[in-house]
């Protein structure tokens, strides 16, 4: 069942409160401290097929090299595409934080085949969301981070990139910027394909098909492509 994390902002100091989410995401994940597969550190020393993120295909594309763990990336968009890449990560066997985005549909995660087991959800982390992600970072593979509009000075973000190349957690930032990240991906809904109606035009929606494209250092050349 997915776990939704919630920090008591009245009754504890905001040491006692960054405190209790380790607590709490230790027995989330059982992972806390130890890193991946009990392995903290640079992502070059692990074996080249566990150095990568897994990722849905309509990235394979526009990412040919694939997105290192411990890298951060900047999304703006649809929202589909950080939910995609949600299941693609706890379905093969990794667990994810979605920290500050309370918009985030996860019956939709779940129907891109998400395992909400490895999922935790913190909607609101308060003043500080990105502080949580960094704590977070100890036990995740992934952490996706609403931002609401804010931007991450060069300073602290380099600060929180170094943390996550340590732990070995990909950053996935929304809703603002992150200054220095190597990738960023767009993604615009281009169309609908819809299930199970018996009018034209109407139904359950399927599909969202999407226009991506892919900028930074990770991603090359400048890329475009389509899912």
């Amino acid at each position: 069942m997915t776990v939704a994390l919630v920090r008591d902002q009245g009754q504890h100091s905001r040491v006692d409160q960054l405190e209790q989410l380790r607590r709490q995401i230790a027995a989330v994940s059982g992972r806390v401290g130890a890193g991946r597969h009990g392995h903290v550190g640079a992502p070059d020393l692990l074996p080249a097929s566990e150095s990568l993120l897994p990722l849905p295909e309509s990235l394979a594309g526009l990412l040919p090299g694939g997105l290192p763990r411990g890298a951060v990336a900047v999304l703006t968009g649809a929202r589909s595409l950080p939910l995609s890449m949600v299941a693609a990560v706890t379905a093969g066997g990794g667990h994810v934080a979605i920290v500050g985005c309370p918009e985030a549909g996860l019956l939709a995660a779940a129907e891109m085949g998400a395992d909400l087991s490895r999922l935790a959800v913190i909607p609101h982390p308060g003043i500080d969301p990105v502080e949580v992600a960094a704590v977070l970072m100890d036990g995740m593979d992934l952490v996706v981070l609403g931002l609401a509009g804010c931007s991450v000075s060069q300073a602290r973000a380099r600060a929180v990139t170094a943390r996550a190349r340590q732990k070995g957690c990909t950053l996935l930032v929304t809703g603002g910027d992150w200054q220095g990240a190597p990738v960023r991906l767009d993604a615009r809904v281009r169309g609908y394909e819809l299930t199970g109606g018996q009018v034209p035009g109407c139904g359950r929606i399927g599909r969202v098909r999407l226009t991506m494209r892919a900028r930074g250092r990770l991603a090359g050349s400048p890329r475009a492509g389509v899912g």
